[in-house]
């Protein structure tokens, strides 16, 4: 057994402790917002926070996750998450949708240490978050207002 504390809640599962969190966090768990994209560390579909850092979790084992706080889309603060959900959709980011929830979930770990990014400190933090319908300039027009929302303590 694997004890994981996801989104604020404590679970044991019974899975190989190399078992990708991605795995769990979908087929176990049942928190499909976190998507599987590449399985090769290259898309960033699968971001979540492992501790507070975004994390690719096709490629992080169960056991790395033992102990520490895993936060996926689904249990994003409000804090973070409004202020994000509200410039993708002001700022027309969705295409097919599929990156989305990796993009912002990197996003919201840029915002967090860095209230007032630059276009230089996002295109930085999302280097590796993969956009198959070419949205990277909403996505950075985006972060940019988002993080005015959050300095005004909104997106509500």
């Amino acid at each position: 057994m694997v004890k994981l504390k996801v989104n604020r809640k404590n679970y044991a599962v019974d899975v190989s402790p190399d078992t990708p969190l991605l795995w769990v966090l979908r087929a176990t768990l049942g928190l499909t917002g976190t998507k599987f994209g590449c399985v090769m560390v290259q898309c960033g579909a699968c971001t979540v926070h492992l501790g507070g850092e975004a994390v690719r979790s096709c490629v992080t084992p169960v056991s790395r996750a033992a102990g520490r706080e895993v936060t996926t889309i689904e249990g994003l603060p409000p804090d973070l998450g409004r202020p994000l959900q509200s410039a993708w959709i002001a700022e027309d980011v969705p295409q097919c949708g599929y990156c989305q929830s990796g993009q912002i979930m990197s996003a919201a770990v840029l915002l967090r240490d860095n209230p007032r990014p630059t276009d230089e400190d996002i295109d930085d933090a999302m280097t590796g978050n993969i956009c198959r319908c070419g949205t990277y300039q909403r996505v950075r027009r985006a972060i940019h207002l988002a993080a005015r929302m959050k300095a005004q303590g909104g997106g509500r």
